[in-house]
């Protein structure tokens, strides 16, 4: 079991598609930094095709798309420390735990599940 380190205030943003099928992986981006800027707790989860966002090794720029996933790296200056995926969905797509990212915290679906419900407010994209 993985112990949590979850508030229960603040704002959870859930990222549930791939990284350049649509612009909802950036938008739900924007509005992280956003709050983030105003000091507001911020905690992101990944899970389905989300799981995808913190894949290493993507390029956007192959099919001419702007690469945002660089910007997950600005997450500290921003006190975003509170990054969650989803166990299964990694498992369901056959990828392993090498993020672009650091200190990514894997889930299993219940406790990803109760590591939502410990916010106040939740955006899906």
């Amino acid at each position: 079991m993985t112990s949590l380190n979850i508030t229960i205030e603040g704002l959870a943003i859930i990222n549930s598609k791939a990284p350049f099928g649509s612009t909802d992986g950036k938008d739900a981006l924007d509005i992280a930094l956003i709050f983030g800027s105003f000091e507001q707790k911020v905690s992101l989860f990944f899970q389905g095709d989300g799981v995808y966002q913190l894949m290493a090794k993507q390029d956007g720029s192959l099919i001419s798309i702007k690469d945002y996933l660089k910007t997950f790296s600005a997450f500290e200056f921003y006190d975003i420390e509170d990054i969650y995926v989803c166990q299964q969905s990694l498992f369901e797509r056959n990828l392993n735990e090498k993020f672009h990212i650091d200190d990514v915290q894997v889930l299993t679906p219940r406790e990803f599940g109760e590591a939502i419900k410990q916010h106040q407010h939740v955006l899906r994209f």
